[in-house]
């Protein structure tokens, strides 16, 4: 299931990294938010490596629909000249210098130190750009997250459309054009719940565009925040030296940019305004920590032969997308227990 950029380029390869090397900053995961991070500090001075699992922008750099814009607004707002782009050939071009390492999986956090299946990787700061905080023991992530699936069909031989739009529902559905291709986003909903996937884009799309070709459909996963503010900066009051940046709320394209350069402002001992604001450790409201705790108590307590290995929630199936979702987290698995998203880190034990 290819998004209509990964179709689109040829990504540079990067080697993985074996035995035990030592840098300033470990960057863990190879998306626009790690690769950004890297570019920034590299660009100070800063050694430092990115580390991913898989292939960089694997997972949801290359779901995204890649609209730059400003945050929800109350009303209807019209805003000129909205940038487009192509968001997998943009971070091939920055990061062919940088030191990154591709099939590298890490699979503890120690301080200081993150060992992986084939080795260690000593370093003096650690940055979390996993997409969902991956380490459990801090931070509480597990109770201030929860994550959202959301559908994308790419459309030819409809009417062209001027800048990108997006209607009034909390879950409405989102248009751009990339070329003379229409991409129709939406049909969202919580992983592991129910939801109107690439069947509701498709009856819209029958109804609407009855000419329109399907070119191809994918899925994408974001992670949210119970008050819809990123969570950039210190992982935990608990560790000095590592860092996190995560709940961007489906606005990933500015997100990204917006914590990398807080979190470089940050490594780098200096002031940025927007520090305070995104804080991970800020005061959350009890009642939205109670919701988002009795969700993944229910499926705890859910009886279910397939349950999630990172905190032993109840599995669902996606009859959509042919995988086992888990609605506590997000972590997604194969028909076979194959990880496809995280917070898990690992295969279904079978």
């Amino acid at each position: 299931m290819e998004s209509i950029w990964q179709k689109t380029v040829s990504m540079p390869e990067f080697p993985a990294i074996e035995g035990t090397c030592t840098t300033d900053v470990a960057i863990i995961g190879g998306g626009m938010t790690g690769i950004l991070t890297a570019f920034f500090l590299r660009r100070n001075g800063v050694d430092c490596m990115v580390l991913e699992k898989e292939r960089i922008c694997s997972g949801t750099t290359a779901g995204t629909t890649a609209k730059l814009s400003v945050q929800k607004v109350a009303g209807a707002v019209k805003i000129p000249r909205q940038a487009q782009f192509h968001p997998l050939k943009w971070v091939a071009a920055i990061a062919g210098e940088l030191p990154i390492y591709e099939n590298t999986f890490v699979k503890e956090y120690r301080e200081h130190s993150l060992l992986t299946e084939d080795g260690e990787i000593r370093a003096k700061q650690v940055v979390v750009a996993t997409h969902f905080p991956m380490f459990s023991k801090h931070g509480g992530y597990f109770l201030k997250l929860y994550q959202d699936r959301s559908y994308v069909l790419a459309l030819r031989q409809v009417p062209e459309i001027k800048g990108c739009f997006r209607d009034e529902k909390e879950r409405g559905l989102s248009f751009r054009m990339f070329g003379d291709i229409l991409l129709l986003g939406g049909g969202s909903h919580r992983t592991g719940k129910n939801g109107g996937n690439w069947e509701e884009l498709r009856a819209f799309a029958k109804e609407y565009y009855p000419r329109a070709e399907e070119v191809c459909a994918w899925a994408a996963q974001d992670c949210i925040s119970l008050d819809r503010r990123p969570y950039i900066g210190l992982y935990s009051k608990h560790t000095p030296e590592l860092y996190v940046a995560s709940g961007f709320n489906k606005w990933g394209m500015t997100g990204t940019m917006l914590a990398a350069l807080v979190l470089t402002d940050r490594i780098l001992g200096r002031r940025n305004e927007y520090e305070a604001l995104f804080c991970p450790d800020r005061v959350m409201k009890k009642t939205k920590l109670l919701v988002n705790g009795m969700e993944a108590t229910k499926n705890l307590l859910t009886i279910s032969g397939k349950r999630c290995p990172h905190l032993g929630c109840a599995l669902k199936w996606n009859r959509a997308e042919q995988s086992w979702d888990c609605p506590c987290h997000g972590s997604r698995f194969s028909e076979t227990g194959r990880l496809l998203n995280n917070p898990a880190n690992g295969d279904l034990r079978k």
